[in-house]
């Protein structure tokens, strides 16, 4: 028997994986720098890959939340975080001086990889309760966006005098530490503000989740 609600929710995120693969390649064209553009934009075009390769399907709001990081990362990748001009508008306003587009990076890659582990624990048999699923998902978007920081420390020593472009510290001292709370936050947000969409999401997919 076939399941329409999957057949639908995979369909979409397809989709989604292609246009997200097309503007990522769009977004080469005029970029500031060619390798930062390679190195931020890389993570979309090994998710949209996978969309195409794994049986594995997202729920239609994951799915779309996984767009949504996927365009923040786009647009990072064209200007480079610290010249977005949204960024600037926003930190204008603020009266700033630092591009604050970044942040919104780091709280995505704390919602985006929390909510991929809550599903996934969910939708398997090992885990049932939800409160576990939560703290599970903040864990893990903690750790991914640690080691994301030291892919970023090593890949900057590899490339120099572009380290500053693709660290993104806009010369604060503790912007590591800063990208890591932004991250633990979005998790955070993920877990106890969309929680309740994303299980009914999820109950189209799996009516015990």
């Amino acid at each position: 028997m076939v399941d329409l609600n999957l057949q639908s929710a995979r369909r979409q995120f397809r989709w989604l994986a292609v246009l997200a693969s097309v503007l990522g390649l769009l977004s080469a064209w005029g970029a500031r720098d060619h390798v930062i553009w390679m190195l931020e934009v890389l993570p979309v075009f090994l998710i949209a890959g996978a969309a195409w390769r794994l049986d594995w399907t997202p729920s239609v709001f994951l799915g779309r939340w996984m767009f949504f990081h996927a365009i923040v990362l786009v647009v990072g990748a064209h200007y480079t975080y610290a010249e977005v001009p949204a960024g600037a508008w926003v930190a204008e306003w603020l009266g700033q001086k630092r591009n604050p587009y970044d942040r919104l990076g780091h709280l995505m890659q704390g919602v985006v990889p929390a909510l991929m582990v809550r599903e996934w624990l969910l939708r398997g048999p090992a885990v049932g309760a939800v409160s576990l699923t939560a703290w599970a998902g903040v864990c893990f978007a903690g750790a991914f966006s640690a080691a994301y920081e030291i892919f970023e420390w090593g890949s900057a020593i590899l490339l120099g005098q572009a380290a500053d472009a693709f660290l993104g510290s806009q010369g604060f001292v503790w912007d590591t530490q800063a990208d890591m709370l932004c991250a633990f936050l979005g998790a955070a947000f993920a877990m106890w503000v969309l929680g309740p969409w994303h299980r009914r999401s999820l109950a189209d997919l799996l009516p015990a989740a």
